[in-house]
Formats: structure tokens, C-alpha cells, sequence
């Protein structure tokens, strides 16, 4: 075997990327009531692609810019006068954080909507757009040995082998030595490899696969996909320069 074959990374089993990975966190939602003026503005401050509008208990729409313009501003009416209730597109699609993004771009064609609103037990917790999943980052085949600790609170616990298969800089695949439980938090360290400064990095178990691709409530040994979380702009621009570099021209990956 040569020296080539025993560095080359073993490629990981295929794992659709998940929907919490390629989402916009956090979710502006408003009562049915507002007005389109308060809406627009609130929709510019926040830099949101969309408002959810809670009109009642079980009743949901959403507010995005286009609906502005087509049935307030190409109408001629007057936005102070108008309340969301009565432009917002419905029905809201809702998917849950850690469904495949295959999943979210089938319902997307299917209901004929580019925005889904990311659920986490049935609450939001983030926006999906169609420009989300074209832009979706893509994640690079590695084999770089890992230290990983699940956190209690702000207390980190026992410290565990890991190997990460597959990294980005919004997430990772990685094959513990131990059991995780889903929504797990974790810290991993790990170098990247031609960088000499270590990465501590905190993140969240998205979802986990155990064998065959079945996903169990635990794994043992199996792979887990963990979002990173609170990641400084430096760890995050470093690991993203780092990726691109090492990925394949035309990645294949997903």
C-alpha cells in the first residue's frame, strides 16, 4: 500500500446533510393586527427574509417583502391602514431542525413555497429559504482525530475519542467512542491538518444515525452530526478556508 493510500481520508457513509445546518436561526413573529408599515420596518431592522405572523392560536401566515409589494404597494394602498392578517401568504409550512435537506427541498416543490419555517418540538426556532439550500455549504471527507466532551450546564464532562469524517465550517460528522444522546451538547477539540493551532469548538447534536442509517434515540459508535454553535469569526473563517482548499473541484459529496 502506498504512503498515499494510508493518508487518504476514508470516505464516511453518505449522510444527508440536515436542515439545521443550512437555516437562519431565530424567527421574528408578530400578531395578525400589525399594520404593513410597523411589518416593513420590522422586516428591514431585523434583516429577516420573512415575519411570521401568529394570527391566532392555530392559525398561521407569513409576511415577506414580496407580499408588500404585490398586494399593498402594486395596489396603490395605503400600508398604515392595512394589517398583515389580510396580505400574509398561508398556509405556513413548518419542518422540523433536523430533518434531511432532500426532505425540505421536496416540500419546497411540492407546496410550491421557498421559505419553511424551522421547528425544534413543534416551536420555531429558525427560516429556511430556497436561496439557503443553493448555497448550502458542502462538506469535505476527512479523517482527523478528535477529543470530545459532553457538557452539563457550563461543567464539561468526561473527555472521549472522537473522529470527525466530515467537516464545514457550520457542522461536522463525527464517530465518537461513545453513545450520544440527540441535543447533546459537546465541546470537540481538534487541529486541522498543515494548521498547527488547535480548535476548540462548542456544538450541539443535531441528529444521530447508528448503524445502516437507521436513526436510533442513541448510537454507540455510530455517526452524529453536530452543529456547531457560537463559533468566533476567526474559527469559523479558518475552518472555511480550510474546506475549500481541500475539497474536490466538483465535489460530489451531496
Amino acid at each position: 500500500m502506498s504512503s498515499d493510500e494510508k493518508t487518504r481520508p476514508t470516505p464516511a457513509i453518505h449522510q444527508n446533510p440536515v436542515v439545521a445546518h443550512m437555516m437562519t436561526p431565530g424567527v421574528v413573529q408578530i400578531p395578525g393586527d400589525v399594520s404593513v408599515t410597523e411589518a416593513a420596518s420590522l422586516l428591514e431592522r431585523e434583516q429577516t427574509p420573512c415575519l411570521l405572523v401568529k394570527d391566532t392560536e392555530s392559525s398561521f401566515g407569513l409576511m415577506t417583502p414580496t407580499d408588500i409589494v404585490k398586494k399593498v404597494v402594486a395596489q396603490g394602498l395605503e400600508p398604515d391602514d392595512i394589517e398583515v392578517r389580510t396580505i400574509m401568504t398561508r398556509p405556513v409550512q413548518f419542518i422540523e431542525y433536523d430533518r434531511a435537506a432532500d426532505d425540505a427541498s421536496t416540500m419546497m416543490m411540492t407546496n410550491g413555497t421557498p421559505i419553511l419555517i424551522v421547528t425544534k418540538q413543534a416551536q420555531p426556532v429558525g427560516v429556511l429559504t430556497a436561496r439557503d439550500l443553493i448555497l448550502a455549504p458542502k462538506r469535505c471527507l476527512v479523517h482527523i482525530p478528535a477529543t470530545l466532551r459532553v457538557t452539563d450546564g457550563n461543567q464539561p464532562g468526561s473527555e472521549f475519542h472522537a473522529t470527525i469524517v466530515e467537516i464545514s465550517h457550520v457542522g461536522a460528522l463525527v464517530e465518537p467512542s461513545t453513545s450520544l444522546l440527540s441535543d447533546a451538547s459537546v465541546i470537540l477539540n481538534f487541529s486541522l491538518p498543515s494548521l498547527a493551532r488547535p480548535l476548540t469548538i462548542r456544538g450541539q447534536v443535531v441528529s444521530d444515525y447508528g448503524r445502516g442509517g437507521v436513526k436510533p434515540s442513541r448510537t454507540a459508535a455510530g455517526a452524529v452530526d453536530i452543529q456547531f454553535v457560537k463559533l468566533s469569526s476567526t474559527d469559523q473563517s479558518t475552518i472555511k478556508a480550510w474546506v475549500l482548499q481541500h475539497s474536490p473541484p466538483s465535489s460530489d459529496l451531496y
